[in-house]
């Protein structure tokens, strides 16, 4: 039974990686579509590139993503945007941005995770958020620190928010004046965050790992 377990780990692990590497040329592909092939001038497929190499995404990879992306390849990118809005357990708004080539597969899908929660009508939660630019550096040390998972261990970083026209502009200065730079996008920022018990930031946590592992998501925003 042992043996079984590990095997079981393993393949749950591989899976996740899977899930992790596709979701980084998601990324790569879209930054390409939106900013261009050249990551020199393109902040966050620059940021997009460097998070798949430092994942060992091979370079053929992430090539073709950047063609793919760009339209350079052959077959273009048909995958769209959708975002769909509600509540986690205990009333944690939450926002999801999607990146699926068929709609009607993804909706009802999204539409059973969020059960455990509540989902909304678009516009009925977003207005917890700013939808804003957001450029992470990691390596300041005159900043106060971010979350763990946003940095490098054991750094310092600093959260610069924009405008959204100005975010590439940011970045590349932020990039030319020495910055290292581990984030450049468009992001739902919480206004405020929900009060919670820790058992309930338990059961909130599940819900959005829940969504953060189907295929078709590509981010999850929560006000919490």
């Amino acid at each position: 039974m042992g043996a079984q377990w590990k095997q079981a780990g393993r393949e749950a692990s591989a899976h996740k990686k899977g899930q992790m590497v596709v979701k980084l040329v998601r990324e790569i592909m879209i930054a390409a579509k939106l900013g261009g092939a050249d990551p020199d001038l393109n902040a966050r497929l620059f940021v997009a590139v460097e998070k798949a190499k430092k994942s060992s995404v091979t370079k053929d990879t992430i090539t073709r993503a950047i063609n793919k992306g760009a339209g350079i390849a052959d077959e273009k990118v048909n995958s769209e945007t959708v975002v769909y809005e509600g509540f986690a357990p205990h009333k944690v708004p939450v926002v999801v941005e999607c990146l699926t080539d068929n709609r009607n597969r993804t909706a009802p899908e999204i539409r059973r995770l969020f059960l455990a929660g509540s989902m909304g009508q678009p516009g009925s939660v977003s207005f917890f958020f700013n939808h804003s630019g957001v450029v992470i550096e990691a390596g300041a040390q005159e900043f106060e620190p971010l979350e763990a998972e946003e940095t490098p261990a054991g750094t310092k970083g600093a959260r610069f928010i924009t405008e959204i026209k100005d975010l590439d502009h940011v970045s590349k200065a932020l990039k030319a004046a020495g910055w290292n730079i581990i984030a450049s996008e468009i992001r739902y920022v919480a206004k405020n965050f929900t009060e919670i018990t820790d058992a309930q930031r338990k059961e909130v946590t599940a819900f959005l790992n829940d969504l953060d592992d189907h295929d078709d998501v590509h981010r999850v925003y929560a006000a919490l």
